[in-house]
């Protein structure tokens, strides 16, 4: 059984490169986030129909990392509940389909970010002002899918506390 560890939060917190860079100490393959490629290809605003291609987008990665990896471990650079985050505060809603998806597609961890990294501006990034409520409403998510989750901070140390939390995990520690 492959183990899929999750890395998730706010906006600009380091997710792509702690996934990335866990992946790597880790010897294992990681899935990127769809939605960030959707997401600069799109000349309108996002709809729901969006959300739901990005949640399917999001699903095939993961299955296609799944399917080659000859690892017991996978990283994962977000997952669908960020679509259920977004279409919650953009759209006042969620597909169904999504809400259906998330109590079967489940990690065996999440790792949280903290905001506590200084914003960096990106044309894909919206809220800046709002990242202790979207934090908040991170741990509402992950608490009410009853998930394993870490709150990982740190700016110097950030990696080194995300290893120790898989380390732990893992019963490395």
């Amino acid at each position: 059984m492959i183990k899929k560890i999750a890395i998730v939060g706010p906006e600009s917190t380091g997710k792509s490169t702690i996934t990335k860079l866990l992946a790597k100490h880790y010897g294992t393959l990681w899935v990127s986030e769809f939605a960030r490629y959707y997401c600069a290809a799109l000349t309108s605003p996002c709809t729901m129909q969006d959300e739901i291609n990005m949640f399917h987008g999001q699903v095939a990665l993961e299955e296609s990392v799944l399917a080659i990896t000859e690892k017991d471990l996978i990283f994962c650079d977000t997952t669908f509940l960020t679509v259920k985050i977004w279409s919650d505060e953009m759209l006042g809603e969620t597909a169904q389909l999504v809400l259906d998806a998330l109590p079967e597609r489940t990690y065996d961890l999440y790792l949280l970010l903290d905001i506590d990294l200084p914003w960096q501006e990106d044309p894909l990034r919206d809220f800046p002002h709002m990242r202790e409520h979207f934090l908040s409403v991170w741990h509402k998510e992950l608490k009410a899918l009853g998930a394993n989750y870490v709150l990982i901070n740190g700016i110097e140390d950030r990696l080194q506390n995300a290893i120790t939390a898989v380390d732990h995990f893992l019963g490395q520690v």
